[in-house]
């Protein structure tokens, strides 16, 4: 089994990443000894791990088994709309307060991802990587402990939008257009850029699991 620990992150961040991944998916049964071994540590941290993921609604119970969560249709729609208003929150402050070399980045990431667009798992962690920047342009630490908060919880999703043809291509588009109203210091058509494009990407969601739903419909 690849041990995907680097020595830096706790038992809590290796976990996490571990569901961020897909090393666990929503169902999958997490077991202390188990994990120990994985990570090369000892079971009480994995258990304060566990408790801390479960108390977060991360992880939930079955019988006396702990089992990574999973989102249902509400929970999901409930998800989206506070990530939307606290990512067009964030953008909004980006067009305030990014730097020039903030921004060069976000150009560069944009850059570097339309070598992923083959690739909707690589593209999909380039995308929480673009996220995060926007998050740190925000100059709101608050913020940021929130919207990291939203994206653990985004963990649970199955599948990522970023998987259905096309959609990656204009992922892209809309980071462009982001970039460009946090450039031009326009918190308004930032914060409305970044809200349409989360829309986007839920109704895409929306589409792909009805079409797996019930695929002959």
């Amino acid at each position: 089994m690849k041990d995907i620990r680097p020595a830096h992150k706790d038992a809590y961040d290796l976990i996490l990443e571990a569901i961020d991944v897909g090393v666990y998916a929503p169902g999958d049964r997490l077991v202390e000894s188990e994990l120990a071994e994985r990570f090369g540590v000892s079971r009480t941290p994995i258990r304060e791990a566990l408790q801390r993921l479960e108390t977060q609604s991360l992880l939930t119970r079955d019988g006396r088994s702990l089992i990574v969560a999973s989102l249902g249709h509400d929970q999901m729609a409930e998800l989206y709309i506070v990530r939307s208003e606290l990512e067009g929150l964030a953008a909004r402050l980006a067009a305030q307060h990014a730097t020039a070399e903030e921004i060069r980045v976000l150009r560069a990431m944009v850059q570097e991802d339309r070598k992923h667009l083959n690739d909707p798992v690589a593209l999909s962690r380039a995308n929480r990587r673009f996220h995060k920047q926007i998050h740190l342009a925000s100059h709101n630490r608050y913020l940021v402990q929130q919207l990291d908060l939203v994206h653990r919880t985004m963990a649970l999703m199955a599948t990522t939008s970023l998987a259905i043809d096309g959609r990656g291509q204009d992922a892209l588009a809309e980071h462009d257009a982001i970039i460009a109203a946090i450039e031009a210091g326009d918190g308004d058509a930032a914060s409305e850029a970044l809200k349409s494009h989360i829309s986007i990407a839920f109704e895409a969601r929306l589409r792909h699991d009805a079409a797996a739903l019930f695929p002959d419909g």
